[in-house]
């Protein structure tokens, strides 16, 4: 069911997760509780969730009705969750070859992007940023699945490479 809810296999599971998600986050900004608080709340929450799920999930789902296509489906999420591994560490490990192969242009991108990544730390309140990433990664699969993510990268590439060549005929 969560794999449905993620890719949006009806109109209102967007607006269902964002509801969730914005509740959420309201809640806690509404009680502003201290990291400790916040964390052990967490971990509660994980407690809680580690004893009764195991004892309601027969009750609700029932052990008998796992079909062969929820089981390739449960394939297809268990790829597509080492293929997104496998692209992460790809991207890691093309930052450590940049790093030995060229240390200077390593050295400006790392302390560029960083002191970006600062600015906006320190511009945006850390509550939403957090749920602005959240947000982001929750409705990621959606996006994705709807190609959305696709329309938009492939209309900023064709935009980078407009500016690119548009240099290339400025410099000729």
């Amino acid at each position: 069911m969560t794999d449905k809810v993620l890719r949006w296999e009806r109109a209102w599971f967007p607006l269902a997760l964002m509801s969730v998600v914005s509740f959420s986050f309201l809640m806690i900004y509404y009680l502003d509780p201290s990291v400790l608080s916040g964390v052990s709340c967490f971990v509660m929450f994980l407690c809680l969730a580690d004893y009764l799920v195991p004892a309601l999930a027969p009750r609700i789902f029932g052990s008998n009705k796992w079909t062969t296509e929820q089981q390739q489906r449960f394939h297809e999420i268990c790829s597509n969750l080492v293929k997104s591994r496998r692209r992460i560490v790809g991207w890691w490990k093309r930052l450590f070859t940049l790093k030995e192969e060229k240390p200077k242009m390593y050295f400006m991108t790392m302390l560029f992007s960083l002191a970006v990544v600062a600015w906006i730390g320190q511009q945006v309140h850390n509550l939403f940023l957090t749920y602005l990433i959240v947000s982001f990664l929750l409705l990621f699969p959606g996006l994705n699945q709807h190609g959305i993510i696709t329309k938009y990268v492939g209309m900023a590439k064709r935009e980078i490479n407009k500016l690119l060549k548009h240099k290339e005929k400025k410099n000729e």
